[in-house]
């Protein structure tokens, strides 16, 4: 059985920066230990903009530049960085909510072997979700696991309603 944890968005902007909030700081400590004891593959996403956010249709509807590539904010946080340090990972930078490519990818880690898989990450009612669900369309029969002590939402209360959401597509949450 192939294990697989994914890591989602945990960037400086999410945590304590454009976007981050006091639910997101208090998250860390666990996904670092989640990620240093961790024995599988590892994917980690970069929610990925550019200059022009502000001129995109995301930018419009959320009015708040974050994540441009190349800068601090975009760059994962330290704890996490150190938590992956000395680990195989790949890296999938994702320009919207949920990457497309992220299921091909652990598809051609996995095989034709039977494969869980584990997010944690920033933020639950936005990107993991999203990530979640894509996933869970793409590999029908694998089992996936969202750790909630390793997630956070905008609010705790849209964290709990992703969560919900989870729950009745068959994603276990944990």
């Amino acid at each position: 059985m192939k294990k697989i944890l994914v890591v989602v968005d945990i960037q400086n902007d999410f945590v304590d920066g454009a976007l981050g909030t006091a639910e997101a700081v208090a998250i860390v400590d666990n996904a670092a230990q989640k990620i240093k004891g961790f024995d599988g593959d590892i994917f980690v996403t970069y929610d990925t903009h550019f200059e022009d956010y502000m001129d995109t249709m995301e930018g419009k509807k959320l009015p708040v530049v974050h994540c441009i590539k190349g800068t601090k904010g975009w760059e994962l946080n330290p704890k996490i960085a150190e938590a992956l340090e000395g680990k195989d990972y790949k890296t999938v930078e994702k320009l919207t909510f949920g990457s497309v490519k992220l299921p091909d990818m652990i598809k051609e880690c996995i095989g034709e072997n039977k494969a869980e898989i584990t997010l944690i990450g920033l933020c639950t009612d936005i990107c993991v979700v999203s990530n979640a669900l894509i996933l869970k369309a793409n590999l029908l029969d694998t089992e996936i696991f969202v750790d909630s002590s390793c997630c956070a939402g905008v609010t705790p209360e849209t964290h709990n309603a992703a969560l919900d959401t989870m729950r009745c597509c068959q994603i276990n949450v944990i």
